[in-house]
């Protein structure tokens, strides 16, 4: 109960903020606030190499919003059936909520950015208990070239003390005035400051007393936005992760969901999701 009041005093908080720009852009006639509301349907919920849903359709709304290189967003999940390994009843959980705020700006051909994240955490099973929130500082910069190369490092600040790399490309091919092709690929490197926290694991999925620090996982995408009219946009994709080093490997079967009773059994080191996302720019 605490947990659900403090996701929705953080949505609350958010859309404060967000409804904040426009009356900032009035001021000045030259400016405009510009944005998207979105929602995402998709067969899966991974997040930097985690399971964090199993067999379950997830629903993950957002709203951004940016003004003269300032950014705000909301994004959430909501887990349609949450996994547990006995057999139990299941109903919808909305597992996370996640305030960004950053800010932009570009140098020539280069982007850089900075900014904040606060996630709001539940559990990610019935009836369990709430994951701690998280809050994480992020710098990142871009190249307006081909690929568009963008490398991005978070620092957790919070309770999780790692550093998180990531360095991403993608190309967009016009199949028509309407669709198009979008290829991405990420690439990420984890360096853990405390082994409590986020330790290495060992060959049969089991933490050491050491800290991690290797290649983690690798994303593979690809996706076709239509843009059905000038402001909405339906963009099915599909994704692939998968680990980049043993290391990785060990740790991802180690935090998989599947409900094994040895962690070497889990199947849980790399996964293929899909699904559909529809989005409306203002």
């Amino acid at each position: 109960m605490k947990r659900n009041l403090k996701i929705t005093m953080t949505m609350v908080l958010l859309v404060l903020i967000l409804a904040s720009f426009p009356i900032t852009a009035w001021a000045a006639e030259e400016d405009k606030v510009t944005g998207e509301v979105a929602a995402s349907i998709l067969s899966a919920y991974i997040w930097r190499g985690q399971e964090m849903t199993r067999h379950s359709i997830v629903i993950e709304p957002s709203i951004t919003a940016s003004y003269k290189g300032f950014t705000a967003n909301l994004w959430g999940n909501l887990d349609t059936k949450p996994y547990a390994a006995g057999n139990q009843d299941y109903s919808s959980n909305f597992t996370e909520a996640d305030v960004t705020l950053s800010y932009s700006r570009k140098f020539g051909m280069v982007q850089a950015g900075a900014g904040y994240i606060y996630y709001g955490l539940s559990a990610t099973t019935p009836g369990g208990t709430d994951l701690l929130d998280s809050q994480e500082l992020f710098v990142s910069m871009g190249l307006d070239t081909i690929l568009a190369p963008t490398l991005t490092v978070y620092k957790e600040i919070d309770h999780c003390h790692q550093w998180y790399a990531t360095l991403g490309v993608s190309h967009t091919f016009a199949l028509h005035e309407k669709i198009g092709l979008k290829l991405a690929a990420q690439v990420s490197y984890l360096k853990s400051e405390d082994e409590t926290t986020y330790p290495e694991f060992d060959s049969n999925s089991v933490a050491t007393t050491d800290k991690f620090n290797n290649l983690h996982d690798g994303v593979v995408s690809i996706s076709l936005p239509v843009n059905v009219i000038s402001s909405l946009t339906v963009t099915p994709t599909v994704s692939y992760v998968f680990p980049l080093s043993d290391d990785a490997k060990y740790e991802m079967k180690a935090r998989g969901l599947q409900g094994a009773a040895v962690p070497s059994d889990k199947d849980s080191s790399s996964f293929l999701y899909g699904g559909i996302t529809l989005s409306v720019a203002f």
